[in-house]
């Protein structure tokens, strides 16, 4: 009898969906047992609600997007986001510079379906939201990582980016704010990657998904801003600022100078065609959304939820001997480091299953974003303060006794 096997382009991606931990996770949770997840950033399970504008928009455009939009999407919605690209200072977009996508992750994984050749380059990121790897791979590419220093707040090593540099490389990808770390890049460190793509005519890609979950006063600056000269191809969406994960709202904008790259944007469009169109009834309410910005910001500020979660998880850390946190500055997530020698770890996937099974808290180890030191885990801090209570109070227990065998 003929088989089929997954193909072999799966072997190398190492985007962490599944695995013993999630493995034990689902076991324990069919069994019953009662599990706290700090792994996934998601808001919905978590008692966070959409807007009651955008939840209304979308209800009353259901009976009015039952049908296919323009494969780009809804004029209405993409005049929305180039009116929002031009209040962040992207230049030249237009409405057909914009695709609406099932969330930005399909749109990451087009973008370079339509770049890519076999062997071609990119550089990404360590530590990474682990779909660029993937997507990079399975368009037959190879993703380079390039290191993101922990001792100057995670923002890219501008020297290890220059180093990682061939004649094979086709783009730099920037995750700013950061997924994993919560990093936010100050103007000069941006401005330097926009050099190095720029003396080097590579393209920019800007993954900029948590640009409105900023906190501190401090300012989220669109790569694309400082690059009209360059090719720029941007990523947003509702997901996380509109707390609609499930909705999957998403979109891609191509900016600043398209000239060298008419044949990238026939294959983009080649390819969103393909897919008909993203859910119309979801890109009905960007324009409401993209005008209801102020809701998002109460969740970020001294009192609101998101800040005052993230101050309690990061002084919880630092309460806990052998663990340290660079404070994020935006999104809701942390990259704790772990002091391996103290707890004789050398295998981190290993210590968040053991962590796992004793206290039924769930987290993703940071080989999960392509972190090769076994030193470090990701907290998402969504949950509740009473959820993140008992989680932070059963790590400190568990550390105090915890050695890797």
């Amino acid at each position: 009898m003929r088989t089929f096997e997954k193909s072999s382009k799966l072997d190398n991606v190492c985007y962490d969906i599944r695995g013993p931990v999630m493995d034990e996770a689902d076991r324990m949770i069919a069994a019953g047992e009662r599990i706290v997840k700090l792994n996934i950033g998601n808001p919905a399970p978590f008692g966070f609600r959409a807007p009651d504008a955008v939840i209304d928009t979308m209800s009353n455009n259901l009976t009015l997007t039952e049908g296919y939009s323009d494969s780009k999407g809804l004029f209405s919605a993409r005049e929305a986001i180039v009116k929002y690209c031009k209040l962040k200072n992207i230049p030249n977009v237009t409405v057909d510079d914009v695709y609406t996508g099932n969330g930005a992750s399909e749109l990451i994984t087009m973008s370079m379906q339509g770049l890519l050749n076999n062997g071609d380059e990119v550089l990404v990121p360590a530590p990474d939201y682990p779909l660029w790897t993937a997507s990079v791979t399975l368009a037959g590419g190879t993703a380079v990582h390039y290191i993101c220093d922990e001792q100057s707040e995670w923002n890219p090593d501008i020297e290890d980016i220059r180093s990682k540099i061939t004649d094979k490389t086709k783009g730099i990808v920037v995750i700013n704010p950061n997924n994993p770390t919560g990093a936010l890049y100050p103007r000069e460190i941006l401005e330097q990657i926009v050099d190095l793509a720029r003396e080097h005519e590579l393209i920019l890609f800007a993954d900029e998904i948590y640009d409105r979950l900023v906190m501190d006063g401090h300012e989220h600056i669109a790569l694309a801003s400082l690059a009209p000269d360059l090719l720029t191809v941007s990523f947003n969406g509702l997901s996380k600022s509109h707390l609609i994960a499930g909705y999957r709202c998403g979109w891609m904008c191509l900016a600043g100078d398209k000239s060298k790259a008419k044949g990238y944007v026939e294959g983009l469009k080649l390819l969103s065609s393909m897919r008909l169109c993203s859910n119309v009834p979801a890109q009905s309410l960007i324009p409401a959304a993209l005008d209801n910005l102020e809701d998002t910001k109460k969740l970020l500020v001294p009192g609101g939820r998101v800040y005052e979660q993230r101050n309690y998880v990061v002084d919880a850390i630092a309460d806990i001997p052998g663990l340290s946190v660079v404070k994020p500055k935006a999104a809701f997530y942390c990259f704790p480091k772990i002091d391996i020698k103290k707890f004789n770890i050398t295998d981190d996937e290993q210590f968040a299953l053991d962590f796992l099974k004793e206290k039924h808290i769930l987290f993703t180890h940071g080989k999960g974003f392509h972190w090769d030191e076994p030193d470090h885990f990701r907290i998402v801090y969504l949950p509740c303060v009473d959820d993140l209570k008992i989680a932070m109070e059963a790590m400190k227990d568990f550390m105090a006794t915890y050695k890797q065998a």
